[in-house]
C-alpha cells in the first residue's frame, strides 16, 4: 500500500468515570491532529473537562459493548490513520516517535500491534502472563476496518499487520477494589456473549476452568515473580473466569 507523505492521525478514546485520567490522556496525545471521546454517560467529570480542550470532541452514547463504543467512535474518524487507546494507556516518548514514522513512511501495514507494559499503583507488573499481551491500537483508516466482540473486542480488517518495538504504558489496575470491580464487569459480559452464541457453561466448569486459571497464571506464567501484586492479580483474573461461568449458569437457568 502505497500513500502519499503528511498523513493525520486521531486520537480515539472510549471512557466511563475516567475524570483522574483524561487530563493526562489528553497532553499525552499531543501528538494526534484531533481527539474523539466517546463517553457512556460518566457521573464524573469526565465529559466536562475533556471539553475544555479545543483539540477534543466530546459524543456521549448509552454503553452495551466494547465493539459497539469503539465502532461508534471510528464513525467520526475522517483521518488517514487512527490511534485507538483506553484511558489507562499512556504512549511513551519513544513510542512516539515510532508511530510517526510510521504515518509518514511511503510502505507500511495495514495495522499494528502495541506491546503493552502493565502497572498496578504505577508499578510495573512483569509476569502472570501479561508479558506477552498484546493489542492492536494503530491502524489505517480503510473501508470495512471495524471491531467485533463484547469484551476483548478484536479489529477486523483485511491486511497485513505488525508489532511495534516500543511498550504503551497500562496503568490498568489502580488498587485490588477498583481492579476487582473490572473484573467483575468482564466476566458478565463474557458470560453474556457466549450465551449469545448459544454457549453453555460444562458441569462443574467453573471451579476447574477458574482453579486453573490462577495455577497456569501464577506459577507456569511466573506470576509468583511480582510478588504480593502477582499473587492479587492472579486470584482476580481467576475471579473473573468464576463470574463468568456463574453467569453463565444463571442465563441458561433463566433462558
Amino acid at each position: 500500500m502505497n500513500l502519499k507523505n503528511q498523513q493525520n492521525i486521531i486520537g480515539l478514546v472510549i471512557t466511563k468515570n475516567e475524570a483522574h485520567n483524561i487530563s493526562e490522556l489528553i497532553e499525552n496525545l499531543n501528538f494526534t491532529d484531533r481527539i474523539i471521546i466517546v463517553d457512556s454517560f460518566s457521573t464524573d467529570q469526565t465529559a466536562d473537562i475533556a471539553m475544555k480542550y479545543p483539540n477534543v470532541e466530546v459524543h456521549q452514547k448509552e454503553f452495551e459493548n466494547y465493539a459497539d463504543q469503539r465502532n461508534f467512535a471510528l464513525s467520526f474518524a475522517r483521518e488517514n490513520w487512527v490511534l485507538f487507546i483506553d484511558a489507562d494507556e499512556r504512549v511513551t516518548e519513544e513510542l512516539k516517535e515510532e508511530i510517526k514514522c510510521i504515518v509518514n513512511e511511503n510502505k507500511r501495514e495495514i495495522a499494528y500491534f502495541f506491546k503493552r507494559r502493565f502497572h498496578y499503583n504505577k508499578k510495573p507488573i512483569y509476569f502472570c502472563g501479561l508479558q506477552t499481551d498484546k493489542n492492536i491500537r494503530l491502524f489505517y483508516n480503510a473501508t470495512g476496518v471495524h471491531y467485533k466482540g463484547f469484551v476483548h473486542e478484536k479489529l477486523q480488517f483485511t491486511g497485513t499487520s505488525q508489532t511495534l518495538k516500543n511498550r504503551l504504558i497500562h496503568y490498568s489496575f489502580e488498587d485490588f477494589s477498583s481492579y476487582k470491580k473490572k473484573m467483575y464487569n468482564y466476566g458478565i459480559l463474557k458470560a453474556q456473549e457466549k450465551f449469545k452464541q448459544n454457549k453453555k457453561a460444562p458441569f462443574l466448569g467453573k471451579y476447574y476452568h477458574t482453579a486453573y486459571t490462577f495455577l497456569n497464571k501464577y506459577f507456569i506464567r511466573l506470576g509468583f515473580l511480582d510478588g504480593s501484586k502477582g499473587l492479587s492479580l492472579c486470584k482476580l483474573m481467576a475471579y473473573s473466569v468464576y463470574v463468568r461461568y456463574d453467569e453463565m449458569e444463571r442465563l441458561q437457568k433463566n433462558r
